[in-house]
């Protein structure tokens, strides 16, 4: 009974606003960043085969313990990324900010917007060249204090960090009554 309630209260949060998605070339990077980590978990495998091929006491045969790493990294490095992109999404309410994200846990994260203490927009190396950007919003607290939304062209960003921006510079709770 409380799972309906708490369906209740997210579509109530999501009622009228406007759902946003990732931009789509967030999977490319997702792809290129896994193929990374798939070749620097197969090089010393493949090491470890090429030492071991003339080996009486070998426990598995040559190319089978290479191999089946390079498959299933291909195959984690293809479809993770586009399962992810899936399960992404955000909403900027005009006091708050929802997050959406989690393939196998869902996380459905609600930032009001007057805890924010701080909003950066970052870029690594591959989203500089996808025009991408990470809106990453530092809130008060020690626990999960930074939310982070991936996969935003780099002036939706921006615009999302100047509208929270002047959000926190303008909040009425921290203006003093006359």
């Amino acid at each position: 009974m409380e799972n309906s309630s708490s369906d209740a209260a997210v579509s109530e949060v999501l009622a009228g606003d406007a759902f946003h998605a990732l931009d789509a070339s967030i999977t490319s990077i997702w792809t290129i960043k896994l193929l990374g980590l798939t070749a620097l978990l197969f090089f010393p495998v493949l090491f470890y085969d090429l030492t071991h091929l003339f080996s009486h006491d070998a426990w598995v045969p040559f190319g089978v313990l290479s191999g089946t790493v390079l498959a299933l990294g291909l195959l984690y490095s293809i479809v993770w990324p586009r399962l992810r992109y899936r399960a992404w999404g955000f909403a900027l309410r005009p006091e708050e900010l929802y997050v959406e994200h989690g393939v196998i846990t869902h996380v459905r994260t609600v930032v009001p917007l007057r805890r924010i203490q701080h909003v950066d927009v970052s870029q690594d190396l591959i989203e500089r060249e996808y025009a991408l950007g990470r809106l990453v919003v530092h809130t008060a607290g020690s626990r999960s204090s930074d939310v982070v939304v991936p996969g935003l062209p780099l002036a939706e960003a921006e615009r999302i960090r100047d509208e929270v921006k002047r959000f926190i510079l303008e909040d009425p709770l921290t203006e003093d009554p006359v």
